[in-house]
């Protein structure tokens, strides 16, 4: 029979009060996470049906819908007082601690068989993310944070960067077809060829919440992105900034300029030791070109 961790509670505590529950709560999440690695371990690489979302960059499988129903009564049951919005069921639940699960981060890339992909879940008290998880299985990378460190497999990590953005490596997705619409093509490849001339190095790898760890881990320098969401970066920040890293929120003009950051749709990562003047213009312009927009 499954042990059950002790309640959470949710009353003023002190740091140390704090920092037990957050840890607790990463608990949970590794837990979950644990649940689901080996059906997605044998759905990946298989015959599978894909399915569309928005347009036929967005793909979904029942894979990503049976792992996130996992997920939820895996934490619903270790922590009765949660909601949870995930990607596939949106939100459920009423409790006071707030989760937020992308059961597979990297959709496209687990259904064509493209080894990067994840896990993401994070657990939100009073708009803070106060644990993450962001679990790679087929490596078996289990990124975490709780309100102290960041951890890989359990053991603290540091994030470190080339100060140079001219010998950095970025991970970016874009553009991609939604960003020629909002910004223009024209404009958008050029957005896009000043980071190739700039960046020593450019990778595409399709998981934000993946991109962003491997920053906190120090495998590359830098990742932007500009269409995500909560459940595919909560976790993340989390990790990058226990990590030393630094974590930009973007708004694009989509939520209000106070907006947790992990709400926010664009975001620039950097590893500790960054200066990227190239990569700090050119997003920053991207979204304030994108808020002008939306404020017409």
């Amino acid at each position: 029979m499954e042990k059950r961790l002790p309640a959470a509670t949710l009353p003023t505590a002190g740091p140390e009060q704090r920092l037990e529950r957050s840890r607790r709560l990463v608990a949970i999440a590794r837990g979950a996470a644990d649940e689901v690695r080996d059906p997605l371990l044998k759905a990946f690489r298989s015959d599978m049906v894909v399915d569309y979302k928005r347009d036929l960059h967005d793909v979904v499988t029942i894979h990503d819908k049976r792992a996130e129903a996992t997920i939820r009564d895996f934490i619903f049951a270790q922590e009765p007082n949660s909601a949870m919005l995930g990607e596939e069921g949106g939100q459920v639940g009423d409790g006071d601690i707030q989760w937020y699960v992308d059961p597979i981060d990297g959709t496209s890339n687990f259904a064509s068989g493209l080894a990067f992909w994840c896990v993401s879940i994070a657990a939100v008290e009073q708009g803070e993310v106060v644990a993450g998880v962001v679990y790679d299985p087929v490596a078996d990378l289990m990124f975490s944070a709780d309100l102290e460190h960041a951890y890989l497999n359990g053991a603290v990590i540091s994030s470190q960067a080339v100060d140079d953005e001219n010998r950095a490596t970025l991970i970016t997705g874009y553009p991609v077809s939604r960003d020629f619409r909002l910004d223009g093509r024209e404009a958008a490849l050029t957005n896009l060829g000043e980071f190739v001339e700039t960046f020593s190095t450019l990778r595409r790898p399709g998981s934000a919440a993946l991109s962003i760890a491997h920053v906190a881990a120090g495998w590359a320098d830098a990742a932007t992105g500009f269409g995500v969401n909560s459940w595919d970066v909560a976790a993340a920040t989390l990790i990058l900034k226990n990590a030393g890293g630094r974590y930009e929120p973007l708004t694009l003009g989509k939520v209000p300029a106070d907006a947790p950051d992990f709400m926010c749709p664009g975001y620039i990562a950097t590893g500790a030791g960054a200066n990227y003047p190239t990569l700090q213009r050119v997003a920053r312009a991207i979204s304030d070109k994108r808020i002008a927009a939306a404020a017409s």
